[in-house]
């Protein structure tokens, strides 16, 4: 049997590969791809090579991942429970794809990840692979064989495996969009994350005291320029992450729910993906109508939930995604962001597409809107209301 293993190079993969080699007498061929993380991919690869990988390749997948998966999010202002951006969950299709892919062109028999029966991630994972290709065989030997940690390192060291046993007692995955944090100390939800834990963000406490103002342009709903520098989508993200980062902005603590059933304390940096949010939002308030607000807060968070849920495949987030594309055709311009001490405020916003109308808002005299108008709009707009009121009264 031949099988594409996901590798991220750290302890569990590493083990799985072994463990696919031993125990489902498998060929293995392991694929990493770079999503944004900062690691050192020929040594990923060498790594995989002496554990026993008969081919590996590394792929640069981060602008596919920035336009076809992050900009989306973005669009759909994507917050699971109004908080987390969906960073982790948006990737997990990605990867799969190319794990479908490289598996048809080496002619595998299956695909495998280091998912556990406990996350998310193994429902992200395994209902895209399906999707894409219903024959190919998802092996998940973590959930499988009820691997644990101490477990793992314990046949790492036996096996004499080339993998850097880290004493870190935490979980990370990043990309990006941003990095999620788990286990150790995060496990008692009332215990405050520790300082050491976080890389892009500073402390709000220790960030600058002096706050800084950027502009963003948005074109279609996609930021194009960072203070009137027109940039790549992926190299804006970037660099948004350090200039947002360092005023400590992006850090992200709250209990969530899993699919699984789990409540789960989960830590999030996001700075690049909080900023980009907070800015998008802001713009649609001034290019939307009303209506178009209100529904399309609806279709975001239904788009976010399937995205968090692994339902990327879902024919019902394109058809969201088809609504929420056509509202952005109105949403162009500049929004002006004041960073300070882990805070966002908009405080300035223009379009060629803005529903605001000063002559009419304003409250000076030369104001164009009739109130006359006014006196029977509220009284139709009150009936019912008014009316309601008045049988109850005279029920009593």
């Amino acid at each position: 049997m031949k099988v594409v293993l996901a590798y991220s190079g750290g302890l569990d993969t590493t083990v799985l590969l072994k463990i696919l080699q031993e125990k489902y007498n498998a060929e293995v061929i392991t694929l990493t791809l770079n999503l944004g993380q900062e690691k050192d991919y020929e040594e990923i690869e060498e790594r995989a090579i002496k554990a026993g990988s008969i081919k590996h390749y590394n792929i640069d997948a981060r602008e596919e991942f920035a336009e076809e998966y992050v900009l989306p999010a973005l669009k759909a202002n994507a917050l699971y429970q109004q908080k987390y951006p969906v960073s982790s969950a948006i990737s997990r299709p990605l990867i799969a794809k190319k794990l479908v892919e490289i598996a048809k062109k080496e002619g595998a028999d299956a695909v495998a990840h280091g998912c556990t029966g406990k996350g998310n991630d193994q429902i992200r994972f395994d209902v895209t692979i399906k999707s894409l290709d219903p024959k190919i065989k998802v092996i998940a030997p973590v959930r499988e064989l009820g691997l644990t940690r101490d477990w793992e390192i314990e046949y790492a060291k036996k096996r004499n495996l080339p993998v850097k046993i880290s004493e870190s007692p935490y979980s990370i995955d990043e990309n990006l969009w941003g990095r999620s944090i788990e286990c150790g100390v995060l496990e008692d939800p009332y215990q405050e994350p520790p300082e050491e834990i976080f890389k892009l963000t500073v402390s709000p406490e220790k960030a600058n005291e002096t706050p800084e103002i950027i502009k963003i342009t948005f074109e279609n709903g996609k930021p194009i320029k960072l203070n009137d520098e027109h940039m790549r989508f992926k190299d804006l993200i970037i660099e948004l992450n350090h200039l947002a980062g360092k005023h400590g902005i992006g850090r992200i603590d709250h209990i969530e729910d899993r699919i699984v059933g789990l409540k789960s304390r989960e830590v999030y940096e996001a700075p690049a993906a909080i900023t980009l949010i907070e800015a998008h939002k802001d713009l649609e308030k001034l290019t939307l109508t009303s209506q178009e607000l209100r529904f399309k807060q609806i279709v975001d968070d239904e788009w976010t939930y399937l995205s968090y849920a692994g339902l990327w495949m879902s024919p019902l987030r394109k058809a969201l995604e088809a609504f929420i594309n056509e509202t952005q055709k109105r949403v162009y311009g500049d929004v002006k962001l004041k960073l300070y001490k882990g805070s966002i405020i908009c405080i300035g916003r223009r379009s060629e597409y803005s529903i605001y109308s000063k002559e009419i808002a304003t409250y000076e005299a030369w104001s164009t809107f009739n109130q006359k108008m006014a006196e029977g709009f509220v009284e139709i707009w009150g009936m019912q209301t008014v009316i309601a009121n008045q049988k109850l009264r005279d029920v009593k």
